[in-house]
């Protein structure tokens, strides 16, 4: 069942009108409705256009967290092979909203993690939609730390609202947890390249993207805080996310402009959620092609690129 978002009522309308007549043409003989279905698609393909073509920071916001997006366990599924997963943090408990371990990119042995949201009620609930607690990020040290022992690339894929603020993570250390897991990141000798898949929400994110090479999906989001939260702060209203999302700027597109991230992956027609296969072949496509941009550099120099890479963002834009 397709899941449509608050802009796209008409597109439902229209679709579902289509559907009806395919249906109809079913059930009775000699009715024969196709071509009228037909046109209907034609006309919802040009609305689909329209609606995607300038996206405003609100819908991306919204497109984003589309649940029909593929997420990391998919893109696992799809892109690698030979894949391992590896849990816990040899501390205190294995958090699945963080998932890792080796696995193969093309034939390329990579050290692989992200952000696991879940697809449906219950997988939600374990994997705490996608909100990492300290031993989620203690787990993804640990196994960057393992990679960074064996020289083999580090992936990581970004999709969460944040860090959980729960209270048994403050006492766990949560911040001090995110702070060394962006330190480690830093600290890599081998190559880190993130992708943001869906939403990249505050030090949460940062602390698997503090990378070599950061791209982003054409639709995805990448911010301090969430809009609702930033419209909280500043308006104390969080119906003024529209106008957070805008002064934010937490687009692909904007965020590339002043350097945060070094490219913009497409997203097929509508979004990765109307063609998740495609979406994910040209993830695929963008990691192997950022690793092999890394793949003369040695230890000193990947330190030295990722170290400049932060140390410029902000640069481009105001230079623009």
């Amino acid at each position: 069942m397709t899941h449509y978002l608050d802009f796209e009522k008409s597109l439902a309308d229209i679709e579902g009108k289509a559907e009806e007549l395919r249906a109809m043409s079913r059930q009775e003989d000699g009715a024969d409705m196709e071509d009228q279905a037909r046109a209907l698609d034609q006309k919802a393909g040009t609305l689909l256009d329209d609606l995607y073509k300038n996206l405003t920071p609100w819908r991306k916001c919204q497109v984003a967290r589309h649940p029909g997006r593929p997420h990391c366990i998919d893109y696992i599924d799809a892109l690698f092979t030979e894949y391992t997963p590896l849990a816990g943090d040899r501390n205190f408990a294995d958090d699945h909203a963080v998932m890792g371990g080796l696995a193969r990119l093309d034939g390329r042995a990579v050290m692989i993690l992200g952000h696991e949201k879940g697809h449906d009620t219950k997988s939600r609930l374990e994997r705490n939609f996608g909100m990492a607690r300290p031993e989620g990020y203690r787990k993804a040290i640990r196994l960057m730390e393992m990679a960074d022992r064996f020289g083999l690339p580090v992936v990581s894929l970004i999709d969460t609202p944040g860090a959980y603020p729960g209270k048994g993570a403050e006492e766990r250390g949560q911040s001090e947890a995110i702070a060394r897991s962006t330190q480690a990141c830093l600290g890599l000798g081998v190559p880190l390249v993130s992708v943001v898949i869906g939403e990249g929400g505050s030090g949460g994110a940062v602390a698997f993207a503090t990378a070599n090479r950061v791209a982003m999906l054409e639709h995805s989001v990448y911010s301090v805080i969430s809009p609702e939260g930033c419209a909280s702060i500043l308006w104390k209203d969080s119906e003024k996310m529209r106008e957070a999302a805008e002064a934010l700027r937490l687009t692909a597109q904007d965020l590339h402009k002043l350097g945060v991230i070094d490219r913009i992956i497409p997203e097929p027609r509508g979004g990765a959620q109307r063609d998740p296969r495609m979406a994910m072949d040209a993830v695929g496509k963008s990691i192997g092609q950022m690793l092999d941009e890394l793949s003369g550099l040695d230890r000193d120099g990947l330190k030295r690129d990722r170290r400049r890479k932060f140390v410029n963002i902000g640069n481009k834009g105001l230079a623009a």
